[in-house]
């Protein structure tokens, strides 16, 4: 829950931003961000954990728009992160049309990206590390939580070895991961031996002999603090993504290892255990309700970014965002084995008010030189705000349908439920560099085959039960699949086979018969061998031939009980 405490921190975190106290204005807010006052933190303690997941192989600054729904369902209902809007506003004392409202919420963001411009860059991401670092140069510890290697032109390309060279110049100290497993996993060890870092998934074991595949614990040592650090890869990467991909190699949860490690850490001289995790945020609450011992939980997976220490029991946890919008800063002061003081601030990465780092800068020109005529290409242009969060179809979700639907000559389209991409704002023109930002995966091919209204619906069924189960550890996946062509009403709180209802195809209004035959396209499929063309291929064909991009409101989904 979100405490006084935590409110009182966040309503600070927010005047050092602004430079001012108070309300303020666009103009005045905007003048008063500086590169210092993201800076500023009133420092605490021993140890400094700075953090940052799901950046998804962004190299250059982005927009990136926060989701309008992020429903939570049963205990977590009401909670963080599942508040967005108005809600978010509210909650965490933002004022509507300030630099922290661009920032946290989806409200109002066309206009607001506009005033407070891109986000991101890991040329200005190093500058905010090395200025920290400078600041507390033995107690600083670099934590990623994973999903680093996969999501652009260039980590496509070199097989994710771009973000391994981005991640080194840093100075990462120690990372987990997901999207990484998805190169397979031969390129996922030839990397991990390229690291200057650890590589931590203490739950990824060989399914012959029952062996831990990676380290599971790295312990360092900051302002005298011993840091024992426990990795936690994505529990369900070989249901979310190609299992041929990782053929020996399980995964899980594993509460029981996960206490073995920590009480192995502790009799090893812990004074403090820092979990780093990728179990996604309701995973990890409950994990930390389950587990005792962790002190701090840094989750990713699900891209909430989320400006205040969440406190379950005795740990803090920790959720900061996506695509390298958002650094989080951690204070800690350590006593006898506990945490008796702390302070949290998550600084956005204002693109233009931060200095962009020289060293990391060039780096980031070498990487993308080779591909910059390709990543420049213009193929249209949108009059529509493109973007892809949310447990819904996004614009940018319904424009690959639309590309599904028409470049395979298919009645329905399905889009998996991915987080990550660019958002674009209406009257930019879109690159190919911005189709991969949304594409850019090892198992591209879009299908095309035939499917019964009945397998279609047990489709949607499996997919909205990975999301609204009321228990968060049946939570497998990321959102709900993006359709195309396609129509329906989905009640969150009925049970599995239950939830879908009312199909109908969009174009005629016809009903889904179960018993009939339709033609389907999709991309993503997790079984090997799955034939058609590329999915960026598509999508940037597609633009290309329609130049001017327009996506009406979809108004296909109908939500009960949300």
């Amino acid at each position: 829950m979100l405490t006084r405490r935590d409110f009182l921190q966040v309503a600070a975190a927010t005047a050092a931003m602004t430079g001012l106290p108070g309300r303020v204005g666009h103009a005045a807010a905007n003048q008063a961000i500086t590169q210092d006052t993201l800076l500023e933190f009133d420092s605490v303690g021993q140890v400094t954990l700075l953090n940052f997941t799901d950046c998804h192989a962004q190299l250059v600054p982005l927009f990136f728009r926060e989701p309008s729904v992020n429903i939570g369902v049963g205990e977590v209902h009401g909670l963080p992160p599942h508040l967005t809007g108005k809600a978010a506003l509210d909650l965490y004392g933002l004022k509507a049309g300030s630099a922290e409202a661009y920032a946290f919420t989806s409200t109002d963001f066309t206009s607001l990206a506009k005033t407070y411009g891109r986000i991101g860059g890991m040329d200005r991401m190093a500058t905010l590390v090395k200025a920290i670092r400078a600041e507390r140069p033995t107690q600083t510890l670099l934590l990623d939580g994973g999903d680093t290697w996969q999501g652009s032109f260039t980590s496509l390309a070199t097989q994710g070895e771009d973000m391994v060279r981005v991640m080194n110049k840093l100075g990462v100290d120690v990372m987990t991961a997901h999207w990484e497993f998805t190169y397979g996993s031969q390129r996922v060890e030839d990397l991990v031996g390229k690291l200057d870092f650890p590589f931590l998934a203490g739950n990824v074991q060989d399914t012959e002999w029952e062996d831990d595949v990676f380290l599971a614990t790295r312990t360092f040592e900051r302002g005298g603090v011993n840091i024992a650090v426990i990795g936690q890869a994505f529990p369900y990467t070989p249901i979310a993504n190609p299992r041929y991909k990782i053929p020996t190699w399980s995964f899980g949860i594993k509460e029981d290892k996960l206490r073995e490690r920590i009480e192995a850490a502790r009799d090893n001289g812990a004074d403090l255990v820092v979990v780093l995790s990728h179990n996604g945020f309701d995973v990890d609450r409950k994990l930390a309700s389950r587990v005792d011992g962790i002190d701090v939980l840094l989750t990713g997976h699900t891209h909430d970014a989320v400006p205040s220490v969440v406190k379950i029991n005795d740990t803090l946890m920790i959720s900061t965002g996506s695509h390298g919008k958002f650094l989080g800063r951690l204070d800690l002061d350590v006593q006898n084995k506990k945490v008796a003081d702390y302070r949290f601030k998550l600084i956005p990465v204002f693109a233009d008010i931060i200095q962009p780092d020289p060293d990391m800068a060039s780096l980031i020109g070498e990487i993308r030189a080779p591909h910059k005529a390709e990543l420049d290409r213009v193929l249209g242009r949108t009059e529509s705000l493109l973007y892809r969060r949310g447990n819904f179809n996004g614009t940018f979700d319904d424009l690959i349908c639309d590309a599904l639907l028409q470049e395979r000559d298919a009645q329905i389209a399905l889009s998996p439920g991915f987080r990550w991409g660019a958002s674009l704002l209406p009257g930019q023109d879109i690159t190919v560099d911005d189709v991969y930002t949304q594409t850019a995966i090892t198992y591209p091919n879009a299908y095309r085959s035939e499917m019964t209204g009945e397998f279609i619906k047990t489709i949607l069924e499996d997919v909205a039960d990975n999301i609204f189960n009321p228990d968060p550890y049946y939570q497998q996946g990321g959102d709900m699949v993006r359709t195309g062509g396609l129509s329906y009403t989905i009640d969150i709180h009925k049970p599995i086979g239950e939830r879908i209802s009312d199909m109908t195809l969009t174009a005629s209004g016809e009903r889904i018969d179960p018993k009939k035959t339709y033609v389907v396209s999709g991309w993503a499929s997790v079984n090997e061998g799955a034939e058609g063309p590329p999915i960026y291929e598509l999508v940037s064909g597609y633009i290309e031939k329609k130049k001017l991009i327009r996506v009406k409101p979809n108004r296909d989904i109908k939500i009960v009980g949300a």
